[in-house]
Parts: structure tokens; C-alpha cells; sequence
């Protein structure tokens, strides 16, 4: 193996530990920070609907206890249902960036890489 390419193990530990995505060769592109990797699961109006049943189940908390936990069950319920149709539909939109068999450059291959990575950290810090 060349000095100047990367082990397995050290490209492992590179992109566990930075930031970045080591680029191909051919790659002039800026390569996604943190900030990148912020985006919310949910669309900013559908979150706030999330919000705003969870803020009337606890308001309904102290008059009906028992009917808010069951509230609060079926909306947690409900959040993770939408949750995984979100994951469904951002693995089909990246499958179809990277699964044209063996006609994928490498490049392409990073960059489904880098969007995995984001949307596995996105998942992680829910």
C-alpha cells in the first residue's frame, strides 16, 4: 500500500474524529462542517404541530392525568411513525443518488456517503 493513501482503520478514525469528508481526488468542492449536519428531521410547521399537542397534554395533565399520559403515548407514538416514514423516504431519495450499479463514480459515492453520515447524525441527536 502506498504511504500516501489512508488504511482502512485511519479513514475510520478521520471521519469519526473530524468534521470533514476526506474529498477524491477530483473533488474541488468545500467539504460539509457540523453546521451541514443540522438539519431537523421534521419540517419547522409539522414539529410545531408536535409541539403545541404535547403543550395541550400537559396543560390537560392536571385536570385528566390519566388521559394525558394516554395522550402523550399516541402523540409519542405518532412522532415515531412519521419519524420512521421520514427515514423511509430519505433512504429511498438516497438510494437512488448512489444505486445506478456499476456506473457510480467514486465522487458519487462520497457524497452518499457525507448524506448518510448527516442523516445518521441527525437521527442520533433526537
Amino acid at each position: 500500500m502506498s504511504s500516501e493513501r489512508m488504511s482502512t482503520r485511519d479513514l475510520v478514525r478521520t471521519l469519526r474524529n473530524t468534521d470533514e469528508t476526506p474529498a477524491a481526488p477530483e473533488n474541488t468542492q468545500p467539504a460539509e462542517t457540523i453546521h451541514d449536519r443540522s438539519v431537523p428531521m421534521f419540517a419547522p410547521d409539522e414539529a410545531e404541530g408536535f409541539h403545541t399537542q404535547w403543550d395541550g397534554i400537559q396543560t390537560g395533565f392536571v385536570d385528566e392525568p390519566r388521559r394525558a399520559v394516554e395522550e402523550a403515548d399516541a402523540l409519542v407514538a405518532q412522532v415515531i411513525t412519521r419519524l420512521s416514514e421520514v427515514f423511509a423516504d430519505e433512504r429511498t431519495h438516497l438510494e437512488g443518488q448512489w444505486g445506478h450499479g456499476d456506473q457510480v463514480s467514486t465522487e458519487d459515492l462520497r457524497q452518499a456517503l457525507r448524506k448518510y453520515r448527516s442523516f445518521f447524525e441527525r437521527l442520533l441527536s433526537l
